[in-house]
């Protein structure tokens, strides 16, 4: 079995799909928008296959976002060394992201960092 996609509500979707393709390397479709509901969408695709669908719609809920909630907590993305995580931290830091943990080697072994990025929701990098 495989993950198909992993799917987001946002409410900059034009911000959050500069992001994903600038830090990420993610390479999106054309803009989905059904004028009758008002609902928009990318599908975001990266290297390895796997894909985020970033979507948008007038009638949403906005819940506030607290780090330790129930529910999808972040997304991990595998940039494939120490020195890349370094590099890519420091640069979301330098660019006004906040950094939550890291980079750091975690009790079970990962070595990654945590950033609060897109409208609190939190990305992790790790190797």
């Amino acid at each position: 079995m495989k993950l198909e996609h992993v799917a987001m509500y946002v409410n900059d979707l034009e911000g959050t799909k500069r992001f994903f393709e600038q830090y990420l390397g993610a390479v999106s479709n054309e803009l989905y928008h059904n004028k009758t509901t008002g609902f928009k969408s990318y599908f975001l695709s990266f290297d390895d296959g796997a894909r985020l669908e970033i979507m948008n719609r007038p009638d949403m809920d906005d819940y506030g976002r607290h780090l330790q909630r129930t529910g999808y907590i972040h997304i991990a993305f595998s940039v494939g060394s120490r020195k890349k995580v370094d590099s890519l931290t420091a640069q979301l830091k330098e660019d006004g992201y906040e950094v939550i943990s890291g980079p750091r080697t975690t009790g079970d072994g990962y070595y990654e960092s945590c950033i609060a990025a897109i409208e609190g929701n939190q990305i992790e990098i790790t190797i």
